[in-house]
């Protein structure tokens, strides 16, 4: 990584729907030059898609919540097999596996507090390798959607 391509990295998360011929003048690289950069961070697996960034609410799932959840017992069986669960859960926006009390955060949108209630309940508590969890309900989120590398210190 270089400074070119993390300005590149920078243009593509502010827009990725430009064309490389802009993204190059935005860079100040020539259009040729763009277009391996950017063939070069797909291919080393530093861009490895590009999303569409919605408005929860706008789509019916205002409601969300960070559920941490504790499994036992701790083995790479039973994690696996909890986290293949939530992630097919379509209330499941993220799920991350983490140390400390928890095992897992998970974090969830739904149109309401019923159906909040509904997933703890009927699904998350009926799982036998649950043996606890708290939910937090996020009252504001935002989300940094331009990641810019970090250098090492030497």
């Amino acid at each position: 990584m270089d400074d070119i391509d993390s300005a590149i990295i920078a243009q593509l998360q502010l827009d990725a729907r430009q064309s490389n011929r802009e993204l190059a003048r935005r860079v100040g690289i020539a259009a040729s030059t763009c277009l391996e950069r950017v063939r070069g961070l797909h291919e080393r697996g530093v861009i490895t898609g590009y999303h569409a960034r919605l408005d929860l609410s706008k789509i019916g799932r205002s409601v969300q919540a960070i559920v941490a959840a504790q499994v036992r017992p701790s083995s790479r069986t039973v994690i696996n097999s909890f986290h293949d669960f939530a992630s097919s859960r379509p209330e499941v926006l993220e799920v991350l596996v983490v140390a400390g009390g928890d095992d897992f955060l998970i974090r969830v949108a739904v149109q309401d507090n019923e159906r909040l209630h509904g997933f703890l309940i009927d699904h998350l508590a009926k799982r036998k390798e649950v043996v606890g969890f708290r939910t937090l309900v996020v009252f504001q989120h935002s989300a940094t959607t331009a990641i810019t590398p970090l250098l090492t210190m030497t």
